[in-house]
């Protein structure tokens, strides 16, 4: 439908479209219906992506299990973090590596324990000998846990290891590792049966998008 501009005592002088005036808004909205689809496709593609990791198997030998941190409650392991090291423990006594890395940092000032230190004594409570572990207590995510541990294996040249975590977080965690360089990283993975899948999944697809992000600009 067209329609005219009138100035008083003169002929029309312009002709609008309102069909021209509103294809702008249209394309706007065209872009961000595309936007949602392709968001949505990503996330249903990353959700696969993170519930297909699984235990690397036959899983060999190594020189090394990184068990990655997860957060404190107060001075004791939350029940996730129990569960990455009550795994890591069954293959520690299953023999698959000799020596353990506990990684991650102080979640809060008020904290007595870094996530590295409250690993540490809960293996030794378990009866893992303190020689046996090597802490690493400075990382305060999933990147820096396996770049400082690395740093550790290379100081005590260790070449092998099994990275100990949850299955949700096997995928990213695999991926950085082999970013690093690390030889033939292996994963052990655990299910929860203490967390909220629903919660960590949906952080999961998040911090893997990140991931994927950070990656361009390696």
């Amino acid at each position: 439908m067209e329609w005219y501009v009138y100035q008083k005592g003169s002929s029309p002088i312009r002709k609008v479209s309102r069909r021209g005036r509103s294809r702008p808004k249209r394309n706007l909205l065209i872009a961000c219906f595309i936007l949602v689809v392709a968001g949505l496709l990503w996330c249903a593609a990353v959700f696969n992506i993170i519930n297909n990791a699984e235990t690397t198997t036959p899983m060999t030998k190594a020189d090394a299990g990184i068990i990655l941190g997860m957060s404190m409650w107060g001075d004791e392991p939350s029940p996730g973090l129990k569960e990455r090291l009550d795994y890591g423990l069954k293959l520690y006594n299953e023999g698959m590596f000799s020596r353990i890395i506990v990684s991650g940092g102080l979640d809060k000032a008020d904290y007595q324990y870094t996530e590295g230190q409250g690993m540490r004594n809960y293996l030794v409570a378990h009866g893992v000998p303190d020689d046996a572990i090597l802490m690493e207590n400075e990382s305060t995510s999933t990147y820096e846990n396996l770049k400082f541990s690395q740093k550790i294996m290379q100081q005590e040249g260790m070449k092998s290891a099994v990275i100990i975590t949850h299955t949700f977080h096997g995928q990213r965690a695999l991926e950085m590792a082999r970013k690093f360089g690390y030889a033939s990283p292996q994963l052990g993975l655990t299910e929860s049966q203490t967390m909220s899948m629903l919660k960590y999944k949906t952080r999961e697809i998040l911090a893997y998008t990140k991931w994927k992000m950070q990656q361009l600009s390696m």
